[in-house]
């Protein structure tokens, strides 16, 4: 579902996801709400993990809403859980209740 746009020739690397997430008013409304407290157990049920999810502080530019990054084992991973049943089922509660830029990238071997 997310391009691999880098490649880490083979390497071992956990992948992680960004959300430029915000929500109109500042205030989750239901569906939202509901969407939030389904959406941590399946990113955990495909080996992801929350590893920021705040207030970001802009040290350039401007960045107004929320910063969500998760860790996932790889992209392939990534892949596997925006293209599940479970995550489908629920998207569409995020997409239609906030506005999100969502990225993609790996991570870097360890040196």
């Amino acid at each position: 579902m997310f391009p691999p746009f880098l490649q880490t020739g083979g390497l071992d690397v956990s992948a992680y996801l960004i959300n430029h997430l915000r929500i109109p008013g500042d205030v989750p409304n239901d569906q939202l709400r509901s969407y939030l407290q389904q959406v941590e157990g399946i990113v955990t049920s495909y080996g992801g993990k929350w590893l920021a999810n705040g207030e970001g502080t802009a040290v350039e530019g401007v960045w107004p809403g929320r910063v969500v990054l998760l860790e996932f084992p790889d992209l392939a991973a990534i892949d596997r859980w925006a293209a599940s049943p479970e995550y489908q089922r629920v998207v569409s509660l995020r997409l239609e209740n906030a506005i999100s830029d969502v990225v993609v990238v790996d991570g870097l071997p360890a040196a």
